[in-house]
């Protein structure tokens, strides 16, 4: 990393330039007739259909943080890093369940955040506010990893003046991509990512084909490389293993269950299903998103890669973020390590975005609007929505720049934890109104509570507090994924409160919805004929 890569540079500021140019245009393409209304800025104007979709769900879930950690992971501990792998397998089958009843009643109730769906399933303020907060906190270290990912690159491209340089000039190419970000996120809303993310996937499916391909070429074949890998982790005191361990097995699995339920959950993942025009296009794009899945596993080789290419090698102190970047800087012509680049810095700003965005949403519909300024108008929502999407990113970016990257890391891992939480409120409302709605805020407390005093207490060798994600399953002793523990907690809080509240015959609030809301096409002319909504159902 000695210097600047000069033509690596100019491709990835080309790209740069070019994702920019259409951030600002895309404020131009499907022009709505009132853009100050939050549905317009906020999603698009619930118009995306199915390859728009699929390329905005990519773009937002298959992050510039996925594209440097994934691989960074198996380059670290070899088996175990593949955890995302199958987690996301898992995934789509099981929100193909659930997504389409989300996008129905929320079409027809014009719910633009799951806190709405909450509120108006069951009728509890304080629950839709816990689970807006959830969704916010979980978001903000979600942000600053985008970020981070785009510091990566910039790091190896040997711009920003040097570990000498005061902070300014060094962080400098990070401003100017922030400052980039956060107008053209102002200015076009959902739209910007959702056209930036043709580019993004486009570039990232093509230079994850080439680097499969092109680099074990170079590297002698996969034979080569797995004679490598193996060497590494065989060797003694090795950090990881090309097998998960049997004393691991429990956290790989639940690490991979528990992921699969949390990533739906997130406001940005629910943001791009709640811009699909149809409910089929949500079907149909849970159909097609595995093919992401294939292009994961794909990229977690890359790990192994920079293993066999020598990456780090040596150095005690080598920073496993950057082992992608520098595999492509080593392998690929200076040319094509600047797609390469451009590839993951216009990863980070895609997510970045539409996370800004949900967490913006969130915001203003949960927090503003209920709390603050009841007779907020459309117009006023969309202010406050942009006004709120650029403290989101300030906040992502005082993060980075102030806070170790490990921190970054650690609380991304236990923003997963935190958003497992709102699961049973969300999707439990989905299927029943059985649950008391008290009895859900306990349980979701219980769970947020154990599940964050728990992680506080691992330590590791970066850090002295949520230095991990396992611990001991109570009454099984296995190690086990704290989030999904702290689920079942959750669960059983919900279900055993539940049945003391009916048993009090504990008042009730009303539910908005309709049993037929939840397998609506379009939305308004359901209510039309509908009948008047019951207190349960």
């Amino acid at each position: 990393m000695n210097g600047v890569n000069v033509p690596a540079l100019v491709v990835f500021v080309l790209f740069f330039a070019l994702v920019t140019v259409m951030g600002f245009l895309a404020s131009r393409w499907r022009r709505a007739d009132d853009a100050q209304h939050l549905d317009e800025w906020g999603l698009g104007g619930r118009s995306f259909g199915t390859w728009i979709t699929w390329f905005l769900l990519g773009g937002d879930l298959y992050t510039a943080y996925t594209f440097v950690a994934v691989p960074a992971a198996v380059y670290a501990t070899g088996a175990a890093g593949f955890f995302a792998v199958p987690y996301t397998i898992i995934a789509y089958p099981l929100v193909f369940l659930f997504l389409p009843r989300l996008w129905s009643v929320s079409r027809v109730h014009g719910y633009v955040t799951p806190a709405d769906f909450v509120r108006g399933r069951y009728g509890s303020r304080p629950l839709s506010l816990v689970v807006a907060l959830t969704g916010i906190l979980a978001t903000m270290p979600y942000i600053a990893l985008q970020l981070v990912g785009i510091q990566a690159v910039l790091d190896v491209l040997g711009v920003g003046g040097g570990e000498n340089a005061n902070w300014f000039v060094k962080d400098l190419p990070l401003f100017i991509a922030f400052g980039v970000l956060a107008a053209y996120t102002y200015s076009s809303g959902l739209r910007a990512p959702a056209l930036i993310a043709f580019v993004k996937d486009t570039l990232i499916y093509i230079v994850i084909i080439v680097a499969v391909i092109y680099i074990p070429m170079r590297l002698g074949g996969y034979g080569h490389i797995f004679d490598a890998v193996g060497e590494k982790f065989s060797a003694p005191k090795a950090a990881g293993s090309l097998t998960v361990p049997e004393n691991k097995q429990w956290t790989y699995a639940t690490l991979a269950l528990g992921s699969a339920m949390a990533l739906f959950m997130y406001p940005h993942s629910v943001t791009g299903v709640l811009a699909s025009k149809s409910r089929n296009t949500v079907r149909r794009n849970m159909a097609i998103m595995p093919a992401y899945s294939l292009m994961l596993g794909l990229l977690a080789l890359l790990g192994f890669m920079a293993i066999a290419a020598g990456v780090g090698k040596g150095d005690k102190k080598f920073n496993t973020q950057l082992s992608v970047p520098q595999l492509f800087e080593n392998m690929f012509p200076d040319w094509f390590t600047g797609v390469a680049f451009a590839a993951i810095g216009i990863g980070a700003l895609v997510p970045a975005a539409i996370m800004s965005i949900a967490a913006a949403n969130l915001f203003t519909r949960n927090v503003y609007k209920e709390y603050l300024k009841p007779t907020a108008t459309p117009a006023d929502e969309t202010r406050v929505a942009k006004l709120a999407s650029l403290l989101v990113k300030v906040g992502a970016l005082a993060f980075v720049l102030t806070m170790d990257k490990q921190a970054a890391i650690n609380l991304q891992l236990l923003g997963g934890l935190w958003i497992l939480q709102t699961f049973v409120s969300i999707v439990g409302g989905l299927f029943t109104r059985w649950f008391h709605h008290w009895a859900l805020f306990a349980g979701w407390a219980a769970g947020m509570v154990y599940g964050t005093w728990q992680a506080y207490g691992l330590a590791s060798p970066a850090t002295k507090h949520f230095g991990g994600n396992a611990t001991e399953i109570p009454g099984i002793g296995e190690l086990g994924y704290i989030g999904l523990t702290a689920f079942v907690l959750n669960l059983a809080v919900s279900v055993v409160l539940t049945v003391v509240l009916r048993a009090l015959k504990a008042p009730e609030q009303p539910d908005e919805t309709r049993p037929g809301d939840y397998s609506a096409e379009t939305g308004d002319e359901e209510l039309k004929n509908a009948p008047e909504p019951v207190a349960a159902h």
